[in-house]
């Protein structure tokens, strides 16, 4: 017999839902015969109805219709129409966004951990709410007036067609509608696309250099000239069968698909593909802090490395350098981060997974550990409260799985010196947290 499907939820509305607090995907909770409701587009202290689009094991999920009660730190959002798709605390005020995302952190280690980071927890925030990403990943739409990008909108499953983004710099929106224009007057069909990456160098809201991936699901696929405002674009063919951006096969090149920028005085290589921090003033305060705290006299093993942009930026104090390594699996970025050690001392690169190279972590070292959001592979957790480095430097993009990792650490002896919560992705419910440890 096949699989049986699950029958698709016939979206409804609840009426007149109190939203109570926020939660760390980003939605206001409410509740409902006492079944949780989170909700998109409103805020906490809100009353409003409710269309459900979701149901699962007795959690609701839905996006805000008519908000019969506003919130005082309710403003009106920089694009109504996109910001479900971007970045959904765009109705949200600056300030309330900051004190939200200090208390979500405050929660998220309290419930975790059981540690109460204290009331001198800072959420730093930078200067620009908008314009700031230097990075972008677009789908397709297509329609009677042709080929469009899109993405989708938090809490369903439609895709909206869009110009561009409030979020992204100058230089990315650009090159987007340059390179729209460009497919549309070839005649490309949406149905041949599946993503497309953009990416710009600093400064990112008023300009900077661009580059471009295109992944396509035909294996022959008609060159393209490089638009203008583009300094290179690269054609994959991605397998259709995977719903993922991944590389199957380059087809074709055009331009110079690397990019580059300063971070603290070094310049720094990667490309379109390669890993590389969105917000570049957020960054170099996050390693302006690191280094005044650093223990002194250590090697510096950067796991999760990157293009090697943090411990490249670490390794130097004053006329002292110390040994790096740097472990990245990605290869794009592991072959970024070989460039850029090029002509530093006891410096090396190793393009492994981190979990495959446990044997770097060593007791008379720094550990300096940036994961995705799925945070730390367990073997990487029980060799750190194992072996126990002197110093553990924990950045993160998701503290919930943060608060996980550190549980254990603390657990083998250490304890948190500082921490601070930094605002990478304003508008959005994001939060980038820096917590570093010793024994």
């Amino acid at each position: 017999m096949g699989k049986k499907r699950n029958k698709k939820l016939e979206s409804y509305i609840l009426e007149s839902i109190t939203l109570e607090k926020w939660v760390n995907g980003g939605q206001a909770l409410g509740y409902h015969d006492s079944k949780p409701v989170f909700v998109y587009g409103a805020l906490p202290g809100e009353v409003c109805d409710v269309l459900v689009t979701k149901s699962k094991k007795g959690i609701l999920e839905g996006i805000a219709q008519s908000i019969k009660k506003k919130s005082a730190d309710r403003v009106d959002p920089e694009n109504e129409y996109e910001y479900l798709s971007t970045s959904p605390w765009q109705i949200l005020s600056y300030d309330a966004e900051k004190m939200a995302k200090l208390e979500l952190l405050k929660q998220t280690f309290r419930h975790e951990v059981g540690i109460d980071l204290g009331e001198s927890l800072e959420m730093r925030v930078p200067k620009e709410q908008y314009g700031y990403r230097n990075k972008m990943e677009y789908n397709f739409w297509g329609d009677e007036d042709g080929l469009h990008l899109a993405l989708h909108k938090r809490g369903s499953g439609q895709k909206i067609k869009l110009e561009g983004s409030v979020l992204a710099s100058e230089a990315i929106n650009r090159a987007g509608k340059e390179l729209v224009s460009l497919l549309n007057s070839k005649k490309i069909f949406a149905g041949d696309l599946k993503s497309l990456i953009l990416r710009s160098s600093a400064p990112p809201t008023s300009g900077g250099e661009c580059v471009g991936a295109l992944f396509v699901k035909k294996e022959e696929f008609e060159e393209i000239d490089l638009p203008e405002s583009l300094r290179g674009l690269v054609c994959y063919y991605s397998n259709p069968k995977s719903p993922a951006s991944v590389i199957t096969k380059e087809l074709w090149r055009k331009g110079d698909i690397e990019l580059a920028d300063e971070i603290l005085g070094k310049e720094l290589k990667y490309d379109v593909n390669s890993f590389f921090q969105v917000n570049i003033e957020m960054f170099e305060e996050v390693l302006e802090e690191v280094k005044s705290r650093l223990l002194p006299d250590l090697k510096i093993v950067d796991f999760y490395g990157g293009v090697g942009s943090i411990g490249i930026s670490l390794r130097a104090d004053g006329e002292i350098e110390r040994e790096l390594e740097i472990v990245e699996l990605d290869e794009h970025s592991a072959n970024m981060a070989k460039e850029n050690i090029l002509g530093l001392k006891n410096s090396s690169v190793e393009n492994l997974a981190s979990e495959e190279a446990l044997e770097k972590i060593a007791n008379d070292s720094v550990l300096v550990v940036d994961p995705p959001r799925a945070g730390l592979h367990k073997k990487v957790v029980q060799t750190i409260c194992d072996i126990k480095p002197k110093q553990l430097v924990y950045l993160s993009c998701n503290p919930v799985t943060q608060a996980r990792d550190l549980k254990e650490v603390i657990e083998a002896g250490y304890k948190i010196k500082f921490a601070r919560g930094y605002n990478f992705f304003p508008r959005t419910p994001h939060i980038e947290s820096l917590v570093m440890l010793e024994l």
